[in-house]
């Protein structure tokens, strides 16, 4: 099955609306997909299999007045009966080449220590990168 990589553009919300299970972590609703596409520095990429959504990555610019600016991975989800089929890996390189192409000196992802399968998925990554950090997140309601 041929998989396409698209990157979503304003306007193209409707292409996410028919998604394979547990592709996003939550249902997606329209206004929030069109807030965050309208965002000069947010991108989305997604995977389209036959008409239907089975992968998406989400990443934001984070730009610093003191140091290099940095892409942010922020989501890489793709349904499981995709899974194992180099899917996340192309959605990676196409992220990573916007981030590069939007002037990111680095990139940089995080992901639960017991998540096997994406650690795997970042440690084979082709750009040089140290070896996974520890580190402590807290999260506040607002």
């Amino acid at each position: 099955m041929d998989v396409e990589i698209v990157r979503l553009n304003p306007g193209d919300g409707a292409l996410v609306m028919r998604a394979a299970e547990e592709v996003f972590d939550e249902p997606v609703r329209p206004d929030r997909l069109a807030a965050y596409l309208r965002e000069p520095a947010h991108f989305m990429i997604i995977a389209v299999a036959e008409g239907i959504v089975v992968g998406q990555c989400a990443a934001v610019i984070h730009r610093h007045p003191d140091k290099v600016s940095e892409f942010y991975v922020d989501e890489v989800g793709v349904s499981p009966a995709f899974q194992r089929q180099g899917i996340a890996t192309k959605m990676l390189d196409a992220m990573f080449e916007l981030g590069r192409e939007h002037g990111c000196e680095e990139a940089w992802v995080g992901t639960e220590p017991d998540n096997i399968a994406a650690r795997a998925l970042y440690e084979a990554r082709k750009e040089p990168h140290g070896s996974a950090e520890e580190s402590v997140m807290y999260v506040y309601r607002l």
